[in-house]
C-alpha cells in the first residue's frame, strides 16, 4: 500500500476475530515504530508487547475504552522514559509519533487497530504502570490495540480548510 492511500485510508478499527497476530506482523508494527522522529533523536520509547489473557483482561477492566482488547492480537502499550527524555512535552510528542507509525503500519500490512490514550489521566497512568510493573522513570503513553480486523469501516475526509492558516492567524 503506498503511503499517501495508508494515510488517507487509515480508520480505527475495534473489532476483531481473536486470532493471533503472526510474529512477522508484530515485528513489522515494532520496527515502525523505532523508525518515528524523535526530539533531539533521544528515541525515548519502551514498546510493552501484551499477549497474556490475564494481562490483557486487568488492562480491559482499568481502560474503560479497550473493552476490545481481549479480542485482538494484541495490544502494544508505548512508554516513554523520563531519564532519557526529562521535557515530558517531547516525551508525550515522540512516542505519539511512535504510536501513530504503528497505526499506518497496521493498516499498510491488513491489519485493524485503534489507539487508546493513557497519559495524562492519572487513574490510566498508575494502573497500567501497577499491572506492567513499570519502573518510575517510565510513563505509559498509549496503546495500540491490533488484530485480524472484523469489521470494515469507510474512511472519513477531515480535511477542513477553515483550519488552515498562512503566516499569522
Amino acid at each position: 500500500m503506498d503511503v499517501l492511500n495508508t494515510i488517507l485510508t487509515r480508520i480505527s478499527i475495534r473489532k476483531f476475530t481473536g486470532e493471533p497476530i503472526k510474529e512477522e506482523d508484530l515485528n513489522i508494527l515494532l520496527k515502525s515504530g523505532f523508525q518515528a522522529p524523535s526530539a533531539h533523536n533521544y528515541q525515548p520509547w519502551h514498546f510493552v508487547v501484551v499477549r497474556d489473557e490475564d494481562v490483557i483482561e486487568r488492562i480491559a477492566e482499568f481502560h474503560p475504552y479497550a473493552k476490545m482488547l481481549p479480542k485482538a492480537g494484541c495490544g502494544i502499550i508505548v512508554c516513554g522514559d523520563e531519564v532519557k527524555q526529562p521535557n515530558k512535552g517531547f516525551l508525550v510528542e515522540d512516542c505519539s509519533a511512535a504510536i501513530q507509525n504503528m497505526l499506518l503500519a497496521a493498516h499498510g500490512i491488513g491489519l485493524g487497530a485503534v489507539w487508546c490514550g493513557i497519559y495524562s489521566a492519572d487513574k490510566l497512568v498508575d494502573s497500567a504502570k501497577d499491572v506492567l510493573g513499570l519502573p518510575e522513570n517510565i510513563i505509559p503513553i498509549g496503546m495500540v490495540v491490533v488484530g485480524v480486523k472484523d469489521e470494515e469501516k469507510e474512511p472519513t475526509d477531515r480535511y477542513d480548510a477553515n483550519k488552515i492558516h498562512y503566516n499569522k492567524w
